[in-house]
């Protein structure tokens, strides 16, 4: 581990040394760390793996530790201007940091952020997709920070999650709603069983009322086509050029009429349903894909107990895993209206909030994410083929 990290920090020392303007000032970068990631292990592990890469990078480096739940949130509103955002911890801490972003009145703009993801809990989800497998952690945590130093971003979807009353939630995984949900949270519980927690949990689920059928509404709008990618500041034509094609496109446009937009197309489904997900395509990223859409999986009820056991078991390990004989849809908005009195919880980005009738929103590539450069090659030469 330690050869790890001494070869990192001289990765990293070359970045520092990079000469720069006496004129330019050095690059911001605020780090929102949750100590308590990790079963208060994250602390620890930021400081002996990324934090001393992160200084021999020649970052102007900001660490804001989070002292209690939500709190990253409200320190997002009073965030001043950075170059560089960097998440240190797992899935709750990202979802924290970009629901709190997303909800500042000026978020058009500290959108364009590029975000830094160094996996540090219990549960990290977008890991599998920014960073290459590791077998140490200490491995996995220096290649996240320097995929920050190399700058290869990656657009990512982000889910709006309203309710009636509350403000919007941001999630980058997705929303899950059922019975293996809320076995796989009370797992931990049996802890003194050790290997055999995780059957435990979903063993003693099939006591309550079986089957366990969740009943709802489901209303959706199907994927909306992707439009083109806007240009490059740089590469943007000169000033009189655009005033000319605007100039061109407004006196060729009919006076007097105004465009109409088209309706969109709802479509109604009851559900009775033992689990319902609802994801972005950030697991499975396809830079080159023509439409934007989030995926809807449907679990039937029909579920022997022996058989939630065992799919339990596997959701533990994958959340998102669909097996057979599921509905599934394609949407890029949904509202999901729940009867009067439903208890339970649902689980986002495997942080837990009442259940209530919410609507769900694609905004599609709406954050640019640092990558491993390796991950992004893979992923545009599967676009290719």
């Amino acid at each position: 581990d330690d050869l790890v990290r001494r070869a990192a920090c001289q990765e990293a020392q070359a970045f520092g040394n990079q000469l720069i303007r006496a004129t330019m000032p050095l690059k911001k970068a605020t780090v929102f760390l949750n100590p308590a990631a990790c079963k208060g292990k994250a602390g620890n592990l930021f400081e002996k793996n990324a934090a001393p890469i992160l200084h021999l990078s020649g970052l102007d480096v900001t660490v804001v530790k989070t002292d209690y739940e939500g709190q990253a949130k409200k320190l997002l509103e009073l965030m001043e201007s950075t170059d560089l955002i960097i998440i240190a911890g797992g899935d709750g801490t990202v979802q924290e940091v970009i629901t709190g972003l997303l909800r500042r009145a000026d978020e058009a703009a500290f959108s364009k952020i590029p975000i830094g993801f160094i996996p540090l809990g219990k549960t990290c989800t977008l890991s599998h997709t920014l960073y290459p497998e590791s077998t140490s952690q200490v491995q996995h945590i220096t290649n996240a920070t320097l995929a920050i130093l190399k700058g290869e971003t990656v657009p990512l979807d982000v889910l709006q999650i309203k309710g009636e009353k509350e403000q919007p939630v941001f999630a980058v995984s997705g929303l899950r709603w059922g019975a293996y949900r809320d076995a796989g949270v009370k797992a931990s519980k049996y802890w003194y069983l050790g290997p055999l927690k995780t059957q435990a949990a979903h063993f003693f689920s099939t006591f309550k009322d079986w089957p366990q059928k969740h009943q709802a509404a489901l209303m959706y709008v199907g994927p909306t086509e992707r439009p083109p990618e806007e240009p490059d500041e740089k590469s943007r034509p000169p000033f009189f050029v655009r005033l000319y094609r605007r100039l061109i496109a407004f006196l060729s446009s009919p006076k007097g009429s105004s465009q109409e937009v088209a309706p969109e197309d709802w479509e109604e489904l009851k559900l009775s349903t033992i689990e319902l997900s609802i994801a972005t395509r950030n697991r499975q990223l396809d830079l080159a894909r023509t439409e934007d859409f989030m995926d809807i999986c449907i679990e039937a009820g029909s579920v022997s107990k022996g058989q939630f056991i065992q799919r339990g078991s596997q959701k533990m390990r994958d959340p998102h895993i669909c097996p057979e004989g599921i509905q599934y849809i394609q949407a890029s908005r949904c509202i999901l209206q729940l009867p009067e009195g439903t208890k339970g919880s649902f689980g986002i980005d495997n942080e837990e909030y009442e259940a209530m009738p919410v609507e769900v929103k694609l905004l599609p590539r709406k954050l640019q994410f640092f990558c491993d450069p390796r991950m992004r090659e893979q992923m545009l030469q599967a676009a290719v083929q």
